[in-house]
Parts: C-alpha cells; sequence; structure tokens
C-alpha cells in the first residue's frame, strides 16, 4: 500500500475500522481451494452520472476435479443477472458477498457472470476503499479505484485471495461516454469509437494480484517516452494527469524516470517490460496498482541532490518489485510488500543525497517506532489484521539493521538476488520464513535469533555500558540469546564488536558510543 510519509500514516490507522466490513484474505475457502483462476476478462461500461456499473466478468479457471460448486466472491451491492457457462445459463445463489455457481454437467473452464449496479463509494481512499467520484477543476467526470482493504469483490466477481493471482493475466475492457479516457493494467490493445461512447482495451502480460487490477477515468493530458531499463528493454513509459496540470506532467515524467533508474539500481530491471511503467493522477492519494500506479501527491517534488523526489511516486513504483512481482500468498506476511518498499524509500535518500541525508533519513523514521505489534502476522491473517504501522518503519529497519550486520558488499547483491529468484517471483509467492532462509543461505550465517526477535516480538535488546578503569567499558546487550555486530565509536575511532548478553570490554579514554550510525534497534 501507499506510504504515506511514515509519521502521517501512523496518525490515520486509526481511521481503518472498514466501515463497510469488507475485508479478504484469512483462510482459503474449502471450496475455493478446489480450482485456480487462470484469466479475468472484464468488460465494463462506467456510467458517471449515475455513478454505477454494467457489465461482464469471464473467469478461466483449472480443476483437477469435477465442481459441483464453483465459489467466487462479489459484493452484495451488484445485481447479477445471469451466469453462462458453455452458452448455457447455469443456476446461482447470491448473498453474503458470495457468488455460488453449479456448473452444469460439462467440461467446461469459464464462467461469465453479468452483474451491475451502484459502486460503493470510498469513504476515506485509499484505507477505505471503493470507487472515488469526482469532477476536476474543468467539471469533468473523474473516477479512482482502490481496493487493498477490500479486495477485488468491490469491482467484479473473482477469487478474492491474496494467494490467487491469474497466471495468464487479465484484459480489462473499459466502455466510457466520449471524450473520457481510461487508463488501466497492461498494455493497451484497441480504442474503439462507437457513437457516443468509446472503449478500451488493456491487457496484461504477467499474473496480478486481483487488488492490483485497476481502471482510472478521466479526461488526462498524457507525456511519454521510453525506458531503457537495465535489462536493456526499451519500455514504454506514461503519466496521464489532469488537463489543468497538464504544465507539471514533463517534470512529472522525469521524476518517474530518476525513481525507476534508482529502483532497478538497488532491485534489479523493471519487472514487467512487456507492460509498461506509469502513473495516473487519481482523486485519492496513491495505490500499487501493478504497471499503472496512482499518483494523488499534488506534484509535491522535493530537491534530493541533483534530482526532484516525490516520496508518494517513489514508493508506489517500488512496490512493482515487492508486492506486484514479490508478493505473498498471506497478509501475514505483508511486511515484506511494505518494509522492502520503504526501505527502497531511504535508498532513494543513499543514492541521491548521500550517506549523511540516508542516516538522518533511518534516524528520523525509527524513533518513531512503537514497537507495538510485531511486524508478522498470525498465520492466515486477514489485511485488516496484517495491517498496521510497524510493517512500514520497523519493517524497513530490519531491513537496514541486516544491511548493518551483512555489511555491503553481501547485502546488496542479495536483495537484488532476493528480488529475481524464479521461486519467489511472479505466480510464485512468497512467505517470511522464504526470505529468512534466501538471507541465511546466501549470507551463510545464522540470523534466527535475529529474525526471531525483531519480526516475531515486540522485544528489544537493552544495551548495557559499564565503566571498568580509567580507560575500560564493558559493553553488552541484555535480553538476547544471539549475538549481532555493533559499531562503537571510541576515543581511538569506530570499531566493530560482536555484542551479546557476554560483556565485551573497549579501550577508550572517553566514553564510548554504541552504534552511532543507528543500525539496531535497542533500548538506550
Amino acid at each position: 500500500m501507499k506510504k504515506i510519509t511514515l509519521v502521517l500514516l501512523f496518525g490515520l490507522f486509526t481511521q481503518l475500522s472498514f466501515s463497510q466490513n469488507w475485508d479478504w484474505g484469512g483462510p482459503v475457502d474449502p471450496l475455493q481451494q478446489k480450482f485456480e483462476v487462470r484469466h479475468y476478462r472484464l468488460e465494463l461500461e462506467l456510467l458517471p452520472e449515475t455513478q454505477s456499473i454494467q457489465g461482464s466478468n469471464t473467469v478461466t479457471f483449472s480443476a483437477s476435479e469435477k465442481l459441483d460448486t464453483l465459489r467466487l466472491n462479489l459484493i452484495e451491492a451488484y445485481q447479477v443477472s445471469i451466469v453462462l457457462m458453455d452458452g448455457k445459463e447455469v443456476q446461482f445463489n447470491h448473498q453474503n458477498d458470495i457468488l455460488d455457481i453449479f456448473p452444469i454437467d460439462c467440461t467446461c473452464d469459464q464462467v461469465q457472470v453479468f452483474y451491475g449496479g451502484k459502486t460503493p463509494i470510498a469513504v476515506n481512499p485509499p484505507w477505505e476503499g471503493g470507487f472515488t467520484w469526482e469532477k476536476d477543476q474543468l467539471g469533468n467526470h473523474w473516477m479512482g479505484l482502490s481496493s487493498q482493504g477490500e479486495g477485488s469483490q468491490i469491482f467484479m466477481p473473482g477469487l478474492d485471495h491474496p494467494s490467487s493471482e491469474p497466471s495468464e493475466g487479465v484484459d480489462i475492457i473499459i466502455t466510457v461516454p466520449k471524450p473520457y479516457f481510461v487508463a488501466s493494467n497492461g498494455r493497451q490493445v484497441e480504442t474503439v469509437v462507437k457513437n457516443e461512447k468509446v472503449t478500451y482495451h488493456w491487457s496484461t502480460s504477467y499474473p496480478i494480484n486481483v487488488y492490483n487490477i485497476n481502471f482510472t477515468m478521466g479526461i488526462f493530458h498524457e507525456e511519454k517516452m521510453d525506458f531503457l531499463s537495465v535489462s536493456g528493454a526499451l519500455v514504454p513509459m506514461h503519466v496521464w494527469v489532469l488537463q489543468e496540470n497538464r504544465n507539471k506532467a514533463k517534470s512529472l515524467l522525469e521524476v518517474l524516470k530518476t525513481s525507476t533508474e534508482t529502483q532497478e539500481k538497488y532491485f534489479g530491471a523493471f519487472p514487467f517490460p512487456e507492460d509498461k511503467i506509469a502513473v495516473v493522477e487519481t482523486p485519492y492519494l496513491g495505490m500499487e496498482h501493478q504497471t499503472i500506479n496512482a499518483y494523488g501527491n499534488n506534484f509535491q517534488f522535493v530537491q534530493l541532490g541533483k534530482v526532484q523526489y516525490d516520496w508518494l511516486l517513489h514508493h508506489e513504483l517500488g512496490h512493482e518489485w515487492f508486492g506486484n512481482k514479490v508478493s505473498v500468498g498471506d497478509w501475514a506476511d505483508m511486511w515484506i510488500h511494505e518494509g522492502l518498499t520503504a526501505y527502497g524509500d531511504w535508498l532513494f535518500y543513499w543514492e541521491h543525497g548521500g550517506p549523511e541525508a540516508y542516516f538522518t533519513k533511518v534516524k528520523s523514521e525509527s524513533k518513531n517506532i512503537p514497537h507495538a505489534r510485531p511486524v508478522v502476522g498470525p498465520i492466515n491473517s486477514t489485511e485488516e489484521q496484517a495491517y498496521h504501522p510497524e510493517i512500514y518503519t520497523k519493517g524497513a529497519m530490519v531491513i537496514h539493521s541486516l544491511r548493518g550486520i551483512l555489511g555491503d558488499e553481501s547485502f546488496f547483491p542479495m536483495l537484488k538476488a532476493f528480488a529475481s529468484d524464479e521461486r519467489f517471483t511472479y505466480q510464485n509467492l512468497v512467505n517470511t520464513n522464504d526470505f529468512i532462509e534466501f538471507v541465511q543461505a546466501y549470507s551463510g550465517k545464522n540470523l534466527q535469533g535475529f529474525f526471531h526477535l525483531y519480526l516475531y516480538s515486540t522485544d528489544l535488546p537493552r544495551l548495557k555500558v559499564s565503566k571498568k578503569g580509567k580507560s575500560k567499558y564493558s559493553i553488552s546487550l541484555q535480553g538476547i540469546a544471539f549475538e549481532m555486530p555493533l559499531e562503537v565509536l571510541t576515543s581511538e575511532g569506530i570499531q566493530r564488536i560482536i555484542a551479546g548478553s557476554k560483556e565485551v570490554d573497549v579501550l577508550s579514554t572517553t566514553p564510548p558510543v554504541v552504534d552511532p550510525s543507528g543500525w539496531m534497534m535497542m533500548k538506550r
């Protein structure tokens, strides 16, 4: 999800009550364990005057056995009019946000659901999501969709679980009144104008998490270029902004280019080169929709070194690597999305502001961590259970501390290798244990104690420094059963010790400063 400056974000967590009670994740429904979705073909008409949608979704699936019930998720706010399999109507039951379809006696691997109705209105997007119907300053309709907290059930029937990504992607075909435009995932296949309506067909080339399926309607100004990826691929890069902001579009495109170059340096080539790199201006702050990130930060660029920086754009773009390419199947592990992406925000400071800017940023963010909840949630968490502020800042601090332990020579190649490992990318989902095992195998270090302390508990080691004689001090970390490296600034300069519950002596004619750069989380 979006990072709202990690301070502003914290203040907004009190609003995460999801007043409409839509949540998703948790255990996979037993009926939904019996099939896998391969593809969605979403065909909708957006009706801005009535704030409603009308159309169909065709679900292509595979199952190892004949299904008596094909269970999909769709909120009750929509009216399902007809369901087809093999061109024939089939019976269905739609209640309690569940759409149960009873297949006919066939070998069908597709079902088409026709539905429509008034859209749920976002109460506080993107935290309490839904549809946001606004008008721009010129009086034109402007619609945005946000659904990370609620899932795709608020706009289409499907298998609504983070572990379900259609392996063959999605086609999104949206019809709107002329002269409106619709920006969506993937690449634009065609545009069809008929009478007073225009239809836009978008298609993805990669698996996609259902909450990342998205579309935004408005009258936009476009700026574009071809981005040369480190992979050698030329990737289309687009920004779409409201007409009233057209004079800011070229600057936004340049900011997007700089952020993409920075992300690629540390995490590897852009993950979706067959689609595009893009942002679209939305009537809410932001969200990491795959290849069409929502942007609503009002062009608040700041100078960092020689470049312009937009924290919102950079954060959402970072999710293309962690969240969209590397995806979790259980929201319990959401910190992998948010913590690694938030750490990527800090790396922008390292890259363009230098070490001083980086460590200042780290100290500023880390001092507000309450250590109130474990970073990793209970197994089979729902989105609402798993989403809390520490998956951002403490998750990022775990990665920062890991850098301090491993050293840059091992740490940076490790990050890039993890983001490129076929076992954990695209349709191959990842969990926290996968990450821990990967880091340990890559580094050759036993880090179980470190990860257990910082990811699964709220405890912190307590630093103890005792003076022993005129120029000797002992240093220990109380409350842990493992050791980790610490930097110590003494009268002779920086030295590195291996600290644990046993005291380690250092020589210094002045009181030593332990961990002066702030690599580790501890009570001082």
